[in-house]
């Protein structure tokens, strides 16, 4: 399976998104400074919203989902418990899993901002899709939770996953990295080899590459294990 991206371009009155590639099996991570392009680049490979001109085409594409910043957007159940259940998900296992055991019966909008983004991102997860798109996953989780995420995001087996975000400290382990500049999405290609030309790459990253210290992949372990080389 693919997501091809034949020379889409979106236009607004004074701004314009030009994209073109091909995402495969993988995981994917796409850069860019805030305002950038990212969520309007998910949209369309979602088909949620039409280009200007060009296409975004998943080829043998038979599940999708897309997980939005705000978790609010995408809530259906009046509890806790149905909104487990609304994703095929068992509730206890799912709560027990993020420590909200015991919130069964309180609607999600009366959970803290962290709480329900903990939630939404467990109740994705507990699901496979042949196209994941995450905008800002990492966003209202605290470090620890940051690193559970990255974790489980790291742990899919199949699929295409594609990580818009403009996170600096915490990663998963990726396959591929793209960046949005200038309006355009460019390539970067597949690690190692991509932390060399990638322009928004941590400054950790950026600072052990100058040192000719090329970690395997992003994660906080692969960039402990090549800073401690001697």
């Amino acid at each position: 399976m693919r997501v091809v991206l034949n020379d889409l371009i979106l236009y607004r009155e004074h701004w314009s998104l030009s994209a073109r590639g091909s995402f495969t099996d993988g995981i994917h991570l796409i850069s860019g400074d805030t305002g950038s392009g990212k969520t309007t680049l998910a949209l369309l490979i979602a088909g949620l919203m039409q280009p200007s001109q060009g296409s975004a085409e998943r080829e043998q594409v038979e599940s999708l989902m897309v997980s939005f910043q705000f978790p609010e957007y995408h809530v259906t159940g009046a509890t806790v418990r149905e909104e487990c259940s609304s994703w095929g998900g068992d509730p206890l296992t799912i709560l027990m899993a993020v420590n909200l055991a015991g919130k069964e019966d309180l609607s999600p909008l009366r959970l803290s901002r962290g709480e329900l983004k903990r939630l939404h991102l467990a109740c994705l997860l507990a699901n496979d899709y042949d196209l994941l798109i995450l905008d800002e996953p990492f966003s209202s989780l605290d470090c620890l939770e940051k690193e559970r995420i990255c974790g489980e995001i790291s742990s899919r087996q199949k699929g295409i996953t594609i990580i818009f975000t403009h996170e600096q400290e915490l990663f998963p382990r990726v396959d591929y990295i793209w960046e949005i500049e200038r309006g355009s999405l460019c390539c970067r290609g597949p690690l190692p080899g991509a932390l060399m030309v990638w322009d928004h790459a941590p400054v950790s990253v950026k600072k052990l590459v100058a040192q000719g210290k090329i970690p395997d992949n992003i994660t906080p372990k692969d960039l402990l294990e090549v800073a401690c080389r001697t």
